[in-house]
Protein backbone atom coordinates (compact mmCIF):
# COMPACT_ATOMS: atom_id res chain seq x y z
CA UNK A 1 0.00 0.00 0.00
CA UNK A 2 1.28 3.41 -0.86
CA UNK A 3 1.07 5.74 2.06
CA UNK A 4 1.42 9.35 2.38
CA UNK A 5 2.65 10.81 5.77
CA UNK A 6 2.22 14.69 6.84
CA UNK A 7 3.51 15.02 9.96
CA UNK A 8 6.34 12.11 10.71
CA UNK A 9 9.50 13.39 10.96
CA UNK A 10 9.19 14.04 15.09
CA UNK A 11 7.29 12.44 18.13
CA UNK A 12 4.19 10.10 17.47
CA UNK A 13 4.98 11.07 13.67
CA UNK A 14 7.93 8.93 13.67
CA UNK A 15 6.33 6.07 15.40
CA UNK A 16 3.69 5.84 12.90
CA UNK A 17 6.28 5.92 9.91
CA UNK A 18 8.46 3.12 11.71
CA UNK A 19 4.88 1.11 12.11
CA UNK A 20 3.85 1.47 8.53
CA UNK A 21 7.24 0.58 7.23
CA UNK A 22 7.32 -2.87 9.18
CA UNK A 23 3.69 -3.47 8.39
CA UNK A 24 5.24 -3.27 4.52
CA UNK A 25 4.00 -0.59 3.07
CA UNK A 26 5.52 2.14 0.82
CA UNK A 27 6.01 5.33 2.56
CA UNK A 28 6.27 8.99 1.63
CA UNK A 29 6.28 12.02 4.04
CA UNK A 30 5.85 15.49 2.74
CA UNK A 31 7.94 17.94 4.88
CA UNK A 32 8.95 21.37 4.64
CA UNK A 33 12.52 20.47 4.50
CA UNK A 34 13.39 22.03 7.36
CA UNK A 35 13.61 18.81 10.10
CA UNK A 36 15.68 16.14 9.25
CA UNK A 37 15.01 12.43 9.45
CA UNK A 38 16.50 9.36 10.33
CA UNK A 39 14.43 6.78 7.76
CA UNK A 40 16.92 6.81 5.24
CA UNK A 41 16.38 4.86 1.59
CA UNK A 42 13.26 3.71 3.27
CA UNK A 43 10.72 6.55 2.92
CA UNK A 44 10.44 8.92 -0.13
CA UNK A 45 10.41 12.34 0.81
CA UNK A 46 8.67 15.43 -0.90
CA UNK A 47 9.12 19.21 -0.16
CA UNK A 48 5.57 20.86 0.30
CA UNK A 49 3.64 23.67 1.85
CA UNK A 50 0.45 22.21 2.63
CA UNK A 51 -1.16 25.99 2.90
CA UNK A 52 0.07 27.04 -0.42
CA UNK A 53 -2.32 25.52 -2.94
CA UNK A 54 -0.19 25.75 -5.27
CA UNK A 55 2.72 23.95 -3.78
CA UNK A 56 0.36 20.75 -3.30
CA UNK A 57 -0.76 21.38 -6.82
CA UNK A 58 2.85 20.81 -8.38
CA UNK A 59 3.72 17.79 -5.97
CA UNK A 60 0.48 15.64 -5.13
CA UNK A 61 -1.56 16.74 -8.29
CA UNK A 62 -0.33 14.05 -10.46
CA UNK A 63 0.08 11.16 -7.91
CA UNK A 64 -2.35 8.77 -6.53
CA UNK A 65 -1.83 7.25 -2.70
CA UNK A 66 -3.63 4.45 -1.25
CA UNK A 67 -4.23 6.39 1.93
CA UNK A 68 -2.86 9.29 3.44
CA UNK A 69 -2.40 9.63 7.24
CA UNK A 70 -2.36 13.62 8.34
CA UNK A 71 -0.65 14.60 11.88
CA UNK A 72 -0.63 18.49 10.63
CA UNK A 73 -4.61 19.45 10.01
CA UNK A 74 -5.46 21.98 12.97
CA UNK A 75 -8.68 23.66 10.98
CA UNK A 76 -10.79 23.41 8.26
CA UNK A 77 -8.98 25.32 6.02
CA UNK A 78 -6.13 22.88 6.40
CA UNK A 79 -8.49 19.84 5.23
CA UNK A 80 -9.92 21.90 2.44
CA UNK A 81 -6.63 22.53 0.96
CA UNK A 82 -5.28 19.39 1.19
CA UNK A 83 -7.92 17.28 -0.15
CA UNK A 84 -9.22 19.81 -2.99
CA UNK A 85 -5.74 18.40 -4.33
CA UNK A 86 -4.74 14.83 -3.07
CA UNK A 87 -6.13 11.37 -4.56
CA UNK A 88 -6.22 9.04 -2.00
CA UNK A 89 -8.41 6.08 -1.54
CA UNK A 90 -7.92 6.51 2.60
CA UNK A 91 -7.86 9.59 4.99
CA UNK A 92 -6.93 9.42 8.38
CA UNK A 93 -6.51 12.51 10.46
CA UNK A 94 -5.02 12.85 13.75
CA UNK A 95 -7.39 14.37 15.61
CA UNK A 96 -8.26 14.88 19.42
CA UNK A 97 -10.08 14.65 22.65
CA UNK A 98 -10.60 18.59 22.77
CA UNK A 99 -13.07 17.99 20.38
CA UNK A 100 -15.22 16.91 23.12
CA UNK A 101 -16.84 20.14 24.80
CA UNK A 102 -17.33 18.24 28.48
CA UNK A 103 -14.59 16.39 29.59
CA UNK A 104 -15.54 13.26 31.76
CA UNK A 105 -15.09 9.64 32.27
CA UNK A 106 -15.61 6.98 29.87
CA UNK A 107 -16.20 9.73 26.80
CA UNK A 108 -17.61 8.06 23.49
CA UNK A 109 -17.17 9.09 20.05
CA UNK A 110 -20.83 10.11 19.72
CA UNK A 111 -19.95 12.62 22.63
CA UNK A 112 -19.32 14.76 19.49
CA UNK A 113 -20.81 14.36 16.25
CA UNK A 114 -19.16 16.13 13.20
CA UNK A 115 -22.01 15.68 10.59
CA UNK A 116 -24.46 17.85 12.45
CA UNK A 117 -22.32 20.50 14.25
CA UNK A 118 -22.14 23.99 11.99
CA UNK A 119 -19.19 24.31 10.11
CA UNK A 120 -17.67 27.69 10.38
CA UNK A 121 -15.43 29.55 7.69
CA UNK A 122 -12.91 31.96 7.80
CA UNK A 123 -12.36 32.74 11.46
CA UNK A 124 -9.57 32.06 13.93
CA UNK A 125 -10.47 29.72 16.96
CA UNK A 126 -8.59 28.00 19.44
CA UNK A 127 -7.52 24.48 19.51
CA UNK A 128 -10.70 22.30 20.46
CA UNK A 129 -12.83 24.30 18.07
CA UNK A 130 -10.10 23.94 15.60
CA UNK A 131 -10.38 20.38 15.64
CA UNK A 132 -14.17 19.81 15.35
CA UNK A 133 -14.14 22.06 12.17
CA UNK A 134 -11.69 20.10 11.21
CA UNK A 135 -13.68 17.05 11.67
CA UNK A 136 -16.82 18.61 10.29
CA UNK A 137 -15.24 19.72 7.11
CA UNK A 138 -13.99 16.21 6.60
CA UNK A 139 -17.08 14.46 7.26
CA UNK A 140 -19.60 16.98 6.22
CA UNK A 141 -17.43 17.08 2.69
CA UNK A 142 -15.48 14.33 2.14
CA UNK A 143 -16.71 11.28 2.34
CA UNK A 144 -15.12 10.21 -1.20
CA UNK A 145 -12.10 9.90 0.70
CA UNK A 146 -12.91 6.68 3.35
CA UNK A 147 -12.10 9.28 5.75
CA UNK A 148 -11.43 8.28 9.53
CA UNK A 149 -10.85 10.72 12.62
CA UNK A 150 -8.14 9.36 15.33
CA UNK A 151 -9.26 10.98 18.78
CA UNK A 152 -5.96 11.11 21.08
CA UNK A 153 -5.83 12.13 24.79
CA UNK A 154 -2.79 13.63 25.97
CA UNK A 155 0.18 11.77 24.17
CA UNK A 156 3.34 11.47 26.31
CA UNK A 157 6.67 9.26 25.82
CA UNK A 158 10.09 9.95 26.53
CA UNK A 159 9.97 11.80 23.30
CA UNK A 160 7.37 14.36 24.63
CA UNK A 161 9.30 17.37 23.07
CA UNK A 162 6.62 19.09 24.87
CA UNK A 163 8.10 18.76 28.82
CA UNK A 164 4.29 18.50 30.28
CA UNK A 165 4.63 15.05 32.56
CA UNK A 166 8.39 15.89 33.04
CA UNK A 167 7.56 19.25 34.35
CA UNK A 168 6.35 17.20 37.38
CA UNK A 169 8.89 15.34 37.94
CA UNK A 170 11.75 17.67 37.25
CA UNK A 171 10.18 20.13 39.34
CA UNK A 172 10.05 17.45 42.23
CA UNK A 173 13.13 16.44 42.19
CA UNK A 174 15.05 19.64 42.37
CA UNK A 175 12.72 21.10 44.58
CA UNK A 176 11.38 24.06 42.52
CA UNK A 177 8.02 25.29 43.56
CA UNK A 178 4.46 24.54 41.45
CA UNK A 179 1.54 26.03 41.42
CA UNK A 180 -0.51 23.33 40.53
CA UNK A 181 -4.73 23.30 40.37
CA UNK A 182 -5.35 19.60 39.84
CA UNK A 183 -3.83 17.47 41.67
CA UNK A 184 -6.70 15.35 41.91
CA UNK A 185 -8.44 15.22 38.86
CA UNK A 186 -7.64 11.59 36.62
CA UNK A 187 -5.88 12.21 33.47
CA UNK A 188 -5.71 9.80 29.93
CA UNK A 189 -2.72 9.74 28.33
CA UNK A 190 -1.50 7.40 25.27
CA UNK A 191 2.02 6.62 24.99
CA UNK A 192 3.81 8.34 22.07
CA UNK A 193 4.84 5.04 19.80
CA UNK A 194 1.08 3.18 20.61
CA UNK A 195 -0.08 6.49 18.55
CA UNK A 196 1.75 6.25 16.07
CA UNK A 197 1.00 2.16 15.99
CA UNK A 198 -2.50 2.91 16.04
CA UNK A 199 -2.62 5.68 13.34
CA UNK A 200 -0.25 3.03 11.24
CA UNK A 201 -2.89 0.82 11.54
CA UNK A 202 -5.85 3.15 11.22
CA UNK A 203 -4.49 3.39 7.48
CA UNK A 204 -4.59 0.00 6.75
CA UNK A 205 -8.71 -0.25 7.76
CA UNK A 206 -11.75 0.10 6.16
CA UNK A 207 -13.91 1.84 9.26
CA UNK A 208 -15.03 5.53 8.53
CA UNK A 209 -15.81 8.29 10.95
CA UNK A 210 -14.01 9.26 14.16
CA UNK A 211 -12.65 6.93 16.31
CA UNK A 212 -10.85 7.15 20.00
CA UNK A 213 -7.76 6.30 21.38
CA UNK A 214 -5.77 5.69 24.78
CA UNK A 215 -4.41 3.28 27.11
CA UNK A 216 -6.41 2.19 29.12
CA UNK A 217 -6.57 3.62 32.72
CA UNK A 218 -6.33 7.33 34.05
CA UNK A 219 -3.82 8.89 36.58
CA UNK A 220 -3.82 11.83 38.70
CA UNK A 221 -0.91 14.40 39.09
CA UNK A 222 -1.24 13.22 42.97
CA UNK A 223 -0.34 9.80 42.54
CA UNK A 224 2.72 11.02 40.03
CA UNK A 225 3.99 13.13 42.52
CA UNK A 226 3.49 10.65 44.71
CA UNK A 227 5.22 7.96 42.68
CA UNK A 228 7.87 10.54 42.50
CA UNK A 229 8.71 11.57 45.82
CA UNK A 230 8.67 7.86 47.36
CA UNK A 231 11.52 7.12 44.40
CA UNK A 232 13.48 10.14 45.56
CA UNK A 233 12.89 11.05 48.96
CA UNK A 234 12.32 14.35 47.84
CA UNK A 235 9.17 16.23 48.79
CA UNK A 236 7.42 18.11 46.23
CA UNK A 237 6.70 22.24 46.72
CA UNK A 238 3.61 23.58 46.09
CA UNK A 239 2.78 27.70 46.03
CA UNK A 240 0.79 29.83 44.44
CA UNK A 241 3.82 31.74 43.02
CA UNK A 242 4.79 28.79 41.63
CA UNK A 243 5.44 27.99 38.17
CA UNK A 244 1.92 26.88 36.31
CA UNK A 245 1.57 22.93 35.66
CA UNK A 246 1.28 21.84 32.22
CA UNK A 247 -2.22 20.76 32.89
CA UNK A 248 -3.53 23.48 34.97
CA UNK A 249 -7.23 23.13 34.38
CA UNK A 250 -7.57 19.55 32.91
CA UNK A 251 -10.58 18.24 34.69
CA UNK A 252 -10.79 14.33 34.98
CA UNK A 253 -11.24 12.71 31.89
CA UNK A 254 -11.00 9.26 29.92
CA UNK A 255 -11.94 8.09 26.43
CA UNK A 256 -13.98 4.91 25.96
CA UNK A 257 -11.98 2.71 23.15
CA UNK A 258 -14.85 0.38 22.94
CA UNK A 259 -15.06 0.62 19.03
CA UNK A 260 -11.16 0.46 18.28
CA UNK A 261 -10.99 -2.62 20.53
CA UNK A 262 -14.43 -4.01 18.51
CA UNK A 263 -12.50 -3.56 15.54
CA UNK A 264 -9.63 -5.42 16.21
CA UNK A 265 -7.26 -3.08 18.22
CA UNK A 266 -5.58 -3.73 21.33
CA UNK A 267 -4.92 -0.78 23.84
CA UNK A 268 -2.24 -1.47 26.93
CA UNK A 269 -3.18 -0.71 30.53
CA UNK A 270 -1.51 2.63 31.26
CA UNK A 271 -0.50 1.33 34.68
CA UNK A 272 1.61 -1.39 32.20
CA UNK A 273 3.97 1.46 31.23
CA UNK A 274 3.76 4.82 33.45
CA UNK A 275 5.91 4.34 36.25
CA UNK A 276 8.40 2.61 33.73
CA UNK A 277 8.33 6.38 32.26
CA UNK A 278 8.31 8.16 35.41
CA UNK A 279 11.38 6.21 36.42
CA UNK A 280 12.82 7.04 32.97
CA UNK A 281 11.85 10.96 33.86
CA UNK A 282 13.58 10.39 37.45
CA UNK A 283 16.60 8.97 35.96
CA UNK A 284 16.66 12.25 33.54
CA UNK A 285 16.10 15.02 36.07
CA UNK A 286 18.78 13.53 38.42
CA UNK A 287 21.56 12.97 35.51
CA UNK A 288 20.30 16.32 34.27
Amino acid sequence: MKVLVLGGTRYFGVHMVNSLLDRGHSVTIATRGRRRDRFGDRVERLVIERTDQESLKSCLGKRRFDAVCDNLAFCQDDVKILLDNLDCGRYVMTSSAAVYSEMRPDLKESGFDPLSYRLRWGTSMEYGEGKRQAECNLFQRYQQFNPAAVRLPYVIGEDDYTGRLYFYVENTVKGEPMNIDNLEERIAFIRSDEAGDFLAWSAGQRFTGPVNAASKGTISLREVINYVEKKTGKEAVFSRAGMDGPFNGQKSFSLDVALAESLGYRFTSLDEWVCGLLDRFIEKSISG
